[in-house]
């Protein structure tokens, strides 16, 4: 008996010891939470006593992080009206001269019933020659000839799903095994030409991004030099009392923290403002050209790679100057 109730309170005692250092680790973890919540605020606080410089810095990084993502918006907004553009690439399939036109039309309908094919004009050859006549003014000197020497043509609107010149090709080498086509002709060309100035401006985009990440680097890390510097005699006095370099770093962290927020959110707000700017003549020169197309501002997801791209770039360039200066402040 007295040894079985030995057991239950040995097994009680171990119980609540468990439970306390449950209760132990849960509230140290919220201690911790607590200290990284009133850093955070001190931080905003210290930034808040020094508006006007600290307004500059956020310009500044709101600046380098809207000027990449704007030209990134407006690509898109490019990349959406050309890929909208049916007739971005034509195929003209010039058929045999002595192709019926009731061949033609069915070759017209069978094609139009392919998922890579818009639509798909038919143009007879007299359509062909009266049109070549208004065109070239020599009405009289074509008068002279025996016979139409032009063919029939149908004239091939590619699916906006296939517009990428790789998927042209195949599509204008499927189309040119049919027995009634005689050539079939695609402006590859300006088609190549086309999506190469749109990978220039996509690649154009990263590198500025890349140049401007750097500025914001520089610029976060010569912030907290300065705050480090103005700060030195608190920080030797908090190393004299045992403080460790983690518990000095944080504050510094957390004010690159809000560097980049900040800049995050002002490259946002600049980037819809200059969007807000260009939509009047935009939409007024889509009209000109019968077009509905509305310039489209900033989607979540640029907006989300604002914010991140700011603290990101804040935390590094606070890291990286924290790490480098702050060890060469030691008591003496």
């Amino acid at each position: 008996m007295e040894r079985n109730k030995t057991l239950r309170e040995q097994q009680e005692f171990g119980g609540r010891g468990a439970n306390v250092r449950k209760r132990g680790m849960t509230s140290g973890f919220v201690v911790y939470l607590l200290r990284h919540a009133q850093t955070m605020i001190y931080a905003l606080g210290q930034l808040s006593i020094r508006p006007f410089s600290t307004l500059m810095t956020v310009a500044v990084i709101g600046i380098a992080l809207a000027m990449p993502a704007g030209l990134h918006v407006l690509l898109k907004n490019v990349q959406t009206v050309l890929t909208g553009w049916d007739s971005a690439a034509q195929i003209s399939l010039f058929l045999h001269k002595n192709t019926k036109e009731k061949s033609a039309m069915n070759l017209a309908e069978r094609l139009r019933q392919r998922p890579g094919i818009a639509s798909v004009d038919y143009i007879s050859a007299e359509q062909a020659m009266e049109e070549f006549r208004k065109l070239s003014g020599f009405g009289d000197a074509l008068k002279a000839l025996d016979e139409n020497p032009l063919p029939p043509v149908l004239v091939i609107h590619p699916a906006v799903t296939q517009q990428n010149p790789v998927q042209l090709q195949t599509l204008v080498e499927e189309l040119r095994k049919n027995v009634d086509v005689d050539l079939a002709q695609l402006d590859m060309q300006w088609v190549k030409r086309l999506y190469g100035l749109m990978d220039i401006g996509r690649r154009g985009v990263w590198v500025l991004a890349g140049m401007l990440a750097l500025a914001v680097l520089l610029v976060v890390g010569n912030t907290i030099r300065l705050a480090i510097q103005n700060r030195r005699d608190e920080i030797v006095i908090t190393k004299l009392i045992g403080g460790t370099d983690a518990f000095i770093r944080r504050p510094f962290l957390y004010t690159g923290f809000w560097y980049g927020i900040l800049g995050g959110i002002i490259g946002f707000i600049l980037v819809e403002l200059a969007l807000w700017v260009l939509a009047g003549p935009v939409n007024n020169l889509a009209g000109l050209y019968n077009s509905n197309f509305r310039l489209g501002g900033a989607d979540l997801i640029t907006a989300g790679s604002l914010l991140f791209g700011g603290l990101l770039l804040g935390l590094s360039g606070s890291w990286l100057a924290v790490g480098k200066h702050l060890r060469a402040i030691e008591p003496t």
